[in-house]
């Protein structure tokens, strides 16, 4: 069984808004996502609606814990140019190749 984003959807992900591939669920966490890591001072009350009409109050918290963890290690990881400077297994996948 495959889990995941196969991978044409995981290449979709930057224009998540026109595809109906993507659940409403997982629009709505991207549009989150993206403004959280683009001007989260912008997010109102427009947001938190569309939140709440999806996710329960504790998914928002979860949500909201790891979009600011990816945003904060990704800026961790380019004032460090961890990328460039290491080859890490991110995955507990097996490398391919």
């Amino acid at each position: 069984m495959q889990q995941g984003l196969s991978d044409e959807l995981y290449a979709a992900v930057e224009d998540f808004r026109n595809h109906d591939e993507f659940t409403e669920r997982e629009k709505v966490a991207a549009a989150f996502a993206e403004q959280f890591a683009i001007d989260h001072t912008a997010i109102g009350d427009a947001m938190w609606e569309k939140l709440h009409a999806v996710f329960s109050d504790v998914e928002i918290l979860d949500l909201t814990t790891l979009v600011g963890f990816c945003v904060g290690m990704g800026r961790a990881f380019q004032v460090l140019d961890i990328a460039r400077d290491f080859d890490v297994l991110w995955s507990r996948e097996p490398p391919t190749g």
